[in-house]
């Protein structure tokens, strides 16, 4: 994930948590998660962006009764505080703005575990794909077809993971587990239609490069280090199944990206995620497969379309932004 090759990314075109871990049921305060000692300062910059393409796709949509929801794409590097933003986002939009929000994270629809292991043995020579995180190791039909539900207003489910399971290698939770969406017989705020959606995730957003780009800067190691730990056909790869996700980016009608200023720094802040991880639920990845998992990521990084519907927001060490601009 150290170095990265730059990729065309998503075309710029929330109140419910996708988080499957518990809380201490204890009277004793658990251990402050690293995203509880983020400070927010993102969503003060990201919530007037949003307002303002809400606007602007409202305008567009006048005359329409029921337009579909309005698509915010949001990525950013490993525990840089995705989390904590799209919380704030959504209680934001929820409450104040009276916009009923659904926060969706990539994450929930990895592959499950045993396709995952599929997936690792079929390709067993390509280190990309032996961890969940890489393009490939997504179900995108069950993205598409929940995305569909949500475009259309219909009922339907959101499928949840279990990150914890297998050791750190994660599952797909039971179906009977998912929560419903856009259910008019159920009276809870989640179940009323969606009006506005933001899936969040560190892929989100990027696109594939044709094959000579990515080869020719195979041959740059000076620049893309990280890449000479892989083989160009597996670069390739992961290249060719970027491309299926790129139907998911073209629903988005805003886009914010959060970058790091070092992303050596990702190691350590993905770390913390785990160390809280075992701390809730007895179980994540150790040291070394984070290592391993980091470094499967971040093989392209977005350049996403200059049309004035994408946020970048840069952050120093704390996750501080230093620097941000709508591009």
């Amino acid at each position: 994930m150290m170095d990265t090759i730059d990729s065309i990314s998503s075309q710029p075109t929330t109140a419910t948590s996708t988080s499957t871990s518990t809380s201490s049921s204890s009277g004793v305060n658990p251990t402050p998660s690293p995203q509880s000692r983020i400070i927010d300062d993102k969503s003060p910059l990201c919530i007037p962006f949003i307002l303002s393409k809400i606007a602007e796709y409202n305008a567009l949509h006048a005359n329409e009764a029921n337009p579909r929801p309005f698509i915010i794409g949001l990525n950013g590097v490993q525990g840089v505080g995705k989390t904590t933003l799209v919380k704030a986002l959504a209680e934001t939009l929820q409450e104040r703005e009276g916009l009923n929000t659904l926060v969706v994270s990539i994450d929930d629809f990895y592959l499950t575990h045993e396709d995952q292991l599929k997936l690792a043995e079929e390709n067993s020579d390509n280190a990309l794909v032996q961890y969940r995180g890489e393009p490939g190791t997504h179900d995108i039909p069950l993205l598409l077809s929940f995305l569909s539900s949500i475009i259309s207003s219909h009922p339907t489910h959101l499928p949840l993971y279990d990150k914890s399971a297998h050791h750190g290698l994660g599952d797909r939770l039971p179906a009977s587990t998912f929560p419903a969406i856009n259910d008019p017989n159920l009276s809870a705020p989640q179940h009323r239609t969606v009006r506005v959606l933001l899936l969040e995730g560190w892929l989100t957003g990027f696109r594939s490069l044709p094959p000579a780009t990515i080869s020719t800067k195979y041959l740059d190691l000076k620049s893309y280090k990280t890449l000479s730990h892989h083989k160009l056909e597996h670069l390739l790869f992961i290249n060719e199944r970027l491309k299926e996700y790129e139907p998911v980016w073209d629903q988005f009608n805003a886009f914010i990206h959060i970058d790091a200023q070092d992303l050596e720094w990702v190691y350590e802040w993905r770390l913390e995620q785990e160390e809280q991880l075992r701390r809730e639920k007895g179980t994540g990845m150790s040291a070394d497969m984070v290592r391993k998992f980091v470094d499967g990521q971040g093989v392209f990084k977005g350049d996403e379309e200059k049309r004035g519907r994408q946020l970048r927001m840069v952050v120093g060490r704390d996750r501080g932004v230093v620097e941000h601009m709508v591009i």
